[in-house]
């Protein structure tokens, strides 16, 4: 019975309809997440360039940014190529396997870049709230050290929240209305027991959501309440520019996630559904690269000497 489940299994194809409810959007749609896409690639590894080759930018800061934009570049491609493909093509179908691996990935990068942020949050509370002991206490061990907890973490929840989508059996082709293989795609598509799957997806995507937001916005009640101690003008407004890219990050990112998933269900239509999933894995890869330098004056700086080096080089 066992074996049968499996072959089962193995035969399903899911069939992702994405945007095809609305037809005469096909081209413009496929225009758009090309150009967002080009802009995404081009955005996160111009800026790992721009840290890995600048001397001034090898800080704990930017070697943060700096994985914060291979994560994002990683994402993007996970997800963006095949939402693009089915915009242009009839068979829209996916493997079972190649929509587990999708997930895989995906989430390895969602999950990995929730503890990134949280990482960034408290590299903040220590240059703002004690920067005499900065230079010390973000020492590049410890830099090396937080960025592999969130690379392990990624990895680990990903892997507990795949295996609970591998013991689940799925019955026959199933049509998704989304563009991309979420865990409640897997959820709604199978046809067996769902208790287990369900116990560790609450478990692992509460720990991780609750967790770094707990330690993002305890950094920032630190944070402020130093910044509202300075007697400084100009010191205010410094520590507070300092943040204002990390902020915005934080705001956009969990603000998309947690109006995605805390909304109920019965008030979440499919359009909006699949709306907010372009936006966290889709669009957000490639605004972080334009937040951190619209609103950086080293990335800036540093990307404007490089310009000018290229002048003179022709």
């Amino acid at each position: 019975m066992v074996s049968t489940d499996k072959n089962q299994s193995s035969e399903v194809v899911f069939i992702l309809l994405g945007f095809s409810d609305y037809p005469f959007l096909q081209i413009p749609l496929f225009l758009l997440f090309l150009t967002i896409y080009a802009v995404a690639v081009v955005g996160n590894v111009g800026m790992i360039l721009i840290i890995q080759i600048s001397p001034n930018l090898h800080t704990p800061m930017y070697f943060f940014l700096k994985n914060l934009s291979f994560l994002d570049f990683c994402c993007s491609t996970i997800v963006t190529p095949k939402l693009i493909e089915n915009l242009v093509v009839e068979d829209r179908s996916i493997s079972i396997k190649g929509c587990i691996s999708q997930f895989f990935f995906a989430t390895a990068c969602v999950v990995t870049e929730m503890v990134m942020l949280a990482v960034m949050a408290y590299d903040r509370l220590v240059a703002i709230c004690y920067p005499l002991l900065y230079s010390v206490s973000m020492s590049p061990k410890l830099c090396s050290l937080l960025v592999t907890v969130a690379y392990s973490w990624g990895i680990i929840t990903s892997a507990f929240l795949t295996y609970s989508i591998l013991v689940l059996t799925f019955c026959e082709t199933k049509i998704i209305n989304n563009f991309i293989c979420e865990y409640l795609v897997f959820l709604s598509a199978s046809c067996s027991d769902k208790h287990f799957s369900e116990v560790i997806l609450f478990l692992f995507a509460n720990l991780s959501l609750y967790c770094t937001l707990t330690i993002i916005l305890s950094s920032y009640l630190f944070i402020f309440v130093t910044i509202l101690k300075m007697h400084s003008a100009s010191g205010r407004y410094k520590a507070f520019s300092t943040c204002a890219s990390h902020l915005t990050a934080v705001t956009i990112f969990y603000g998309t996630i947690l109006f995605l998933y805390c909304i109920p269900n019965s008030k979440t239509t499919g359009l909006v559904v699949k709306i907010e999933s372009v936006f966290y894995t889709v669009v957000i890869p490639m605004l972080n690269p334009l937040i951190y330098s619209l609103r950086n004056k080293d990335v800036k700086e540093t990307f404007r000497k490089l310009m000018d080096l290229k002048i003179i080089s022709q």
